[in-house]
C-alpha cells in the first residue's frame, strides 16, 4: 500500500494482502493474482508467507536457482498447512468475515489501552 500511496503503482499488476485489494484500485494499480507480481523494478506479494515464496523468487533472479533452493531448504520451507483456506478464493464469506473481525481484534489489542 506504500508503493500505492506513492503512486509507484499506477498502471502496473499488483497484488497484496487480500482484505487489501479493494485498494489497489485506489492507487491505480491493476489487481492481478498470484502470490506475487513482478512488474519491471516492482514486486508485490500478497501477504505474509508469500514473502517467503518472493524472496526465493528473487534468490534465485539474483544468483541462481540451485541458491535459491538450497536457501529454501536452509530455512525448511516445506509448507503443508493442515488447512485447505489458504486464500479466500477457497473459502466462503463466513471464514473471510471470522478472519476480518479476528484481525480486527488483534489491532486492537496492538494499540493498546488508549490514554487521555
Amino acid at each position: 500500500m506504500i508503493l500505492g500511496a506513492a503512486g509507484l503503482l499506477r498502471g502496473l499488476p499488483a497484488t497484496t494482502y487480500w482484505a487489501s485489494r479493494p485498494h489497489l484500485a485506489d492507487a491505480g494499480a491493476l489487481c492481478a493474482p498470484g502470490r506475487f507480481v513482478e512488474a519491471g523494478k516492482i514486486i508485490t506479494v500478497a501477504g505474509v508467507s508469500a514473502g517467503i515464496d518472493m524472496g526465493l523468487h528473487l534468490a534465485a533472479r539474483l544468483s541462481n536457482e540451485r541458491v535459491a533452493q538450497a536457501m529454501q531448504l536452509a530455512v525448511e520451507y516445506d509448507p503443508d498447512p493442515p488447512f485447505d483456506t489458504g486464500s479466500p478464493e477457497k473459502t466462503g464469506p463466513e471464514l473471510r468475515r471470522l478472519a476480518l473481525e479476528l484481525l480486527a481484534d488483534a489491532a486492537r489489542e496492538a494499540e493498546g489501552p488508549r490514554t487521555e
